[in-house]
Formats: C-alpha cells, structure tokens, sequence
C-alpha cells in the first residue's frame, strides 16, 4: 500500500516555508503523491506547479479541482502543464464537489455533477491524447475540431474521482483510474460502497488499468489523542455538518449509511444552527474511531494493516500535528508502519 500526504487548505496551519520544508522530506522519504486541496482556498494548480519545482520523484495529486469554477478543455490545459513542469508526475483528482463551494463561492448552480464530471473526463483524455474535440455530450457541445496546440509529455495522465453517493461510485469504478473516497471504514466500506463500486467496474473497459482506491484519512500519532481526537472531531462536524446544505450533504449522507443516523442529523443541525462547537462535541468516539487514525505507534500500525487488509491500494493522509515539528516526526513515523 503506497502513502500519499495532503496539504493543509489554510496558510494558518502551514507557512510556505514550512510547506517546503514538508513536501521536500515527504520526497526523501518516499512518499508515492502529494495532493493540494481547492475549496475556497489557493489554487490547486499554482501551487502544485510551485511544489514541481521543489520536488525530485513525488507525484503531484489535486485532490481535488471541481468539474464546475473550469472548463473540461482549461482543466486539460492545466493537467498538461503541471505535467510537464514536472516531468510527469501528475495525478488529476477532481470531483462534482457540493453546492457550498459551487454555489456559495463559485456563482453557478450546481446542476448535472454526475454527467458533467462524466463528460469532464471524456473531453481531458481527449485533449491529452491530442484527439480533435468534436464532442456531443449533454453538458458540453464542442464543434470545432479544435486540439491541443502543444503536445502533452503522457497522453495518460491518471484521472482521479472524489465521490461518495452511489451513482457518483459507479461512475467512478467505470471511468476513472483512481476513486479518492473520505468517511472510508476499512473495516465497513464495502456494507457502504461496495455495490455501487460493483456495479461500476461490470462496465469497466478492459483498457482501463485496475481501479486505484485511495481512502483520505487523518492520522495522529500519540499517547495523549485527546487533543488529536478533538482537531478530527471539529474536521468531521466540518464535513458532516456544513459541507452542503441540508438538502444536499454528501457527507452527512454517508455517515446516516455507517449508521450513524441521529449523530448525523444533530450534527447538521447544530453546525447549520452556529455552534460549531457543540457539533463537533457531537462527533462521537465511535465516529472518530472508524474514521480516522489516533493513537500511539502500535495502534496506528494496527489500523494501517487494515487499511491494507481493506483493499486499498493507497492512503491519502492529513497529518494531524501541533506543530512543524511533530508533523515532520509523523510523516517518518508513518512511512515506517506501513
């Protein structure tokens, strides 16, 4: 099982400095990717092609780009760029994201996810393979035979999808060459995901190489995970009670699918209501226990076998730590359980 690390969305939590002093020991210390989250945050690209630059064999992950704030054809033209500023180590996540980051920071409505992602990644593998864009789709119609100008250095640069309802999984097992899920149970996925990912590959062309699944998760090493327990507390209220609106959660949907139906609901309510505070205290230990790493060493190996166990060919994690130092201590410590 390959490890990938993520990037913090806020300057707060790491310096650029810092930043460079982690992603350059995440290189010596063979990390397979490092992915840089968008949001309402930096731009993914920019700062990915900052990170080539810094970087000898680390690949570059956006995790993720939506498929709404750029067009199929500007996110080609990126994922090509990236890709050869850094000599080929581009890894494209994108993802429908949720009508929090479309509609409340982008401007547009959030309509088709499902079909526009689906056609987004028709129209970048056209233009990586410098196919002629001549394209009918439902969302996009594009009629002018247009190509790339310059050529990519890979036609097959791998195309990651974010997903988490069941129509979006089954895309994803489908089309994509990695599924990038959060809220994975290593124990507990395949009761939540499983049929839809099966129904997905059955469609899967036989030119497509195996499915990547690479689970998010954050990991805190430590013989006190009080304080660890509460930062994955406050991220999961985040995720679970305001990303989305109450109509549309995806997030807080999948956590109603572990089970956890009231917690879900009372978490929303709070978060969507302004006590942050009172939502995340709502997180309950059993939450922060399926979803995420806390522990000292032992433990940590322990689940990190069962990730593997799980099927998962990669890890994508998000160090928690109280400072530079400790998040350089877990990222050697991590590397060496796996």
């Amino acid at each position: 099982m390959k490890l990938g690390v993520t990037l913090p969305y806020a300057e707060g939590e790491m310096t650029r400095a810092q930043m460079v002093e982690f992603v350059q020991a995440a290189d010596r210390l063979g990390y397979d990717t490092v992915w840089v989250p968008e949001a309402w945050t930096y731009d993914a690209f920019m700062l990915l092609a900052s990170v080539a630059e810094l970087t000898v064999n680390i690949k570059l992950g956006t995790s993720i780009v939506n498929v709404y704030s750029r067009t199929p054809a500007l996110i080609g033209q990126s994922t090509a760029t990236l890709d050869m500023l850094s000599e080929g180590r581009t890894v494209l996540g994108i993802g429908a994201s949720g009508p929090q980051v479309i509609e409340g920071w982008h401007g547009m409505p959030y309509q088709k996810p499902l079909q526009r992602t689906r056609e987004t990644i028709d129209i970048v593998r056209m233009i990586l393979r410098r196919d002629r864009l001549n394209y009918e789709g439902d969302v996009f119609q594009l009629r002018m035979g247009l190509k790339l100008i310059n050529h990519p250095l890979r036609p097959d640069v791998p195309i990651y999808v974010a997903s988490l309802g069941p129509r979006n999984v089954a895309m994803t097992a489908e089309l994509a060459d990695g599924w990038i899920p959060v809220l994975f149970s290593p124990t507990r996925w395949r009761e939540v995901f499983g049929d839809a990912l099966d129904e997905g590959l059955a469609k899967r062309s036989a030119d497509l190489p195996p499915l990547q699944i690479t689970p998010s998760v954050s990991i805190g090493i430590t013989d006190a995970p009080q304080a660890a327990a509460t930062i994955a507390r406050f991220g999961l209220a985040l995720y679970i009670g305001g990303m989305g609106s109450r109509e549309h959660n995806f997030y807080n949907e999948v956590a109603r699918r572990y089970g956890y139906v009231e917690e879900a609901a009372e978490i929303q309510d709070l978060f969507l209501g302004g006590d942050k505070g009172a939502a995340a205290e709502r997180v309950t230990d059993a939450m922060v226990d399926e979803f995420s790493v806390i522990g000292p060493e032992g433990l940590v190996k322990e689940k990190l076998a069962a990730y593997k166990e799980s099927g998962a060919s990669a890890l994508l994690v998000n160090i928690i730590a109280m400072s530079q130092r400790q998040r350089l201590e877990a990222l050697e410590k991590i590397i060496s359980l796996v």
